[in-house]
């Protein structure tokens, strides 16, 4: 789709929010799409729904059908006196909401009001204290994947206190609650949805992200966490236990949880398997930290430099290889791990290089998100071998739940660097520049001394 920055050049920011919010609903009141863990059944409004359901780098803004079947109300087991509507909250936020807006790919964050998604009977609004900046950040801020839909505030690592609940919106969360949002705005948690339905929400057809995306029933558009306030789907946000500082679970929100579900599902704690972690920055740190909290044995940190090798060790690796530096290492190191966990991405790494080090029948997960196209690679040597590549995405809500409770019971730590919420145009330079050690995050100072 092309650029709404540019398609609204001159006019102001209201008028590039409203150039994007052609035909959605702005009624707080719609009650279409409610959607809880108890996923209801379909019916042919729903599918209607689902089949108006468009990517927000589409071409045009398609006018949602909001027609519901009050059958798709989630069920509730209550007598008839008890109230259906939740205390109301003691501090609501207002109607517009403000934050840093990228209004194109080359001009800095303005701070800026902005209009929420409609609130749904199903959303939690959220006070938010704390928000990493993850490098999918810079790419989209940058249109560096597909064209932005701007303006955007962005920012999917958020932390904060729940101020405002849905009366649908999912059990477990309370208001004052400190809650958590990754990456994942909505799914639908349909019964039909093949991913919904098998716990592997994160692949929901539908899905819509933290921000810069529509919502398919036209409450609105997606928007993150640089900002005093969000509005999110009850389903996507997270309570944070007890014992885990909001910074380090800002991170593992995203960063966390992209390299957790791979090292779960790929069998990380086998006794006598060894994995790699393939770059040493946000998500690679917490791969080795996630690595070891989930008992694997062996596990060597591998990046381009030596100047990592001590920060690798005390995050406990028990290896290192630095491949800019280390001459012959793909010989020395060939056929000696399990699983790799490769973490960067890009046309120059030396990917088949990398796929060398694994043993026969090893599995090699790709999580970095290239910016452009991965080398080629030679088939026959991994047919030879066995090898399996994959990718992944984020995790689902039951992984993310799972390891943030790992991370508060084995004491798992993210290394980050607080810095405040106004800096966030100079951090996003350091970032560029590779400065970050190993992740930013950003604190709304003031909202954090309220709460």
């Amino acid at each position: 789709m092309a650029s709404i920055g540019a398609a609204t050049a001159g006019k102001s920011m209201q008028d590039a929010f409203d150039a994007i919010s052609d035909n959605v609903t702005t009624e707080e009141t719609k009650k279409d799409n409610m959607h809880t863990d108890n996923m209801p059944v379909d019916t042919p409004e729903l599918t209607q729904h689902l089949n108006h359901h468009h990517h927000p780098n589409s071409s045009s803004a398609e006018t949602i059908s909001t027609t519901r079947d009050t059958s798709l109300a989630p069920l509730k087991l209550t007598s008839p006196t008890t109230p259906q509507e939740p205390p109301p909250p003691t501090n609501q936020p207002p109607n517009t909401f403000t934050g840093y807006l990228a209004t194109s790919p080359t001009s800095p964050l303005t701070h800026a009001p902005f209009p929420p998604k409609a609130f749904l009977p199903t959303d939690i609004d959220i006070a938010i204290t704390h928000c990493g900046l993850c490098f999918s950040d810079i790419s989209t801020y940058r249109s560096s994947w597909s064209p932005t839909l701007y303006p955007i505030c962005l920012g999917h690592e958020i932390i904060g206190t729940a101020i405002r609940i849905g009366a649908s919106a999912r059990a477990g969360i309370r208001l004052g609650d400190r809650v958590g949002v990754g990456p994942q705005g909505y799914n639908c948690h349909l019964r039909s949805c093949q991913s919904c339905s098998s716990g592997r929400e994160n692949y929901c057809p539908v899905r819509v992200g933290t921000y810069g995306e529509r919502y398919g029933d036209g409450s609105g558009v997606s928007q993150g966490g640089f900002a005093d306030f969000t509005r999110q789907d009850s389903n996507s946000v997270f309570g944070i236990p007890e014992g885990l500082d909001s910074a380090s679970a800002a991170v593992m929100l995203c960063a966390g949880a992209t390299v957790f579900e791979p090292l779960k599902e790929h069998g990380a704690a086998t006794p006598g398997k060894r994995v790699g972690i393939v770059g040493l920055g946000g998500l690679g740190h917490l791969g080795v930290l996630f690595a070891k909290a989930m008992g694997c044995e062996y596990v060597v940190a591998v990046s381009r430099k030596e100047d990592k090798r001590e920060d690798a060790m005390k995050l406990g690796a028990d290896g290192y290889i630095a491949t800019a530096d280390e001459e012959g290492w793909a010989e020395t190191h060939a056929a000696s791990l399990d699983l790799i966990i490769c973490t960067v991405s890009g046309p120059g790494m030396p990917l088949m290089e990398y796929l060398g080090l694994l043993r026969p029948k090893g599995v090699f997960c790709q999580v970095g998100i290239p910016e452009g196209s991965l080398p080629q690679l030679d088939t026959m040597a991994l047919v030879l071998n066995g090898t399996s590549i994959c990718f992944s995405d984020s995790a689902s809500p039951g992984n993310v739940r799972e390891m943030l409770s790992l991370a508060a019971k084995k004491g798992v730590r993210a290394w980050t660097e607080c810095r405040p919420m106004v800096e966030i145009n100079s951090v996003i330079k350091e970032m560029e520049e590779g400065r970050a050690r190993f992740r930013y995050v950003m604190v709304n100072e003031e909202s954090e001394k309220e709460i």
